[in-house]
């Protein structure tokens, strides 16, 4: 064997072994996940916004899984962080929603209390 291609072979192992040496990111998975059933709980399926990006965690989570699968757990791991990302943005817009119609409907009865007011005098 030549030199270059001992050189070449030892390089190309080193790289196959750097690839699987990634550890597989189960705890992130287990966040995202965690998020990801946070953002259904807030019923972030009812806005459409929070619902979109419920759903790009959800493809997200399952494609990570299948690089994981594929030994990619590099790649997975940031795929997983954007899942995550993704799911808490759903809750955020969900609550979001929810304490801006709790913040109309009080609101509403102040104006309503007022009225009331203006016409008791």
């Amino acid at each position: 064997m030549t030199r270059v291609s001992i050189v070449a072979t030892s390089v190309l192992l080193l790289a196959s072994a750097g690839c699987g040496s990634y550890p597989p990111p189960t705890e992130r998975m287990t966040t995202a996940e965690a998020a990801i059933r946070g953002a259904q709980e807030v019923n972030a399926t009812q806005q459409p916004r929070a619902a979109l990006h419920l759903k790009l965690a959800q493809e997200q989570t399952d494609k990570a899984r299948r690089l994981m699968e594929d030994g990619d757990n590099e790649r997975a791991e940031l795929t997983l962080k954007r899942a995550q990302a993704d799911a808490e943005l759903a809750i955020a817009i969900a609550k979001e929603t929810e304490t801006v119609a709790k913040a109309k409907e009080a609101q509403d009865r102040l104006e309503q209390a007022k009225a009331a007011s203006r016409k008791a005098k």
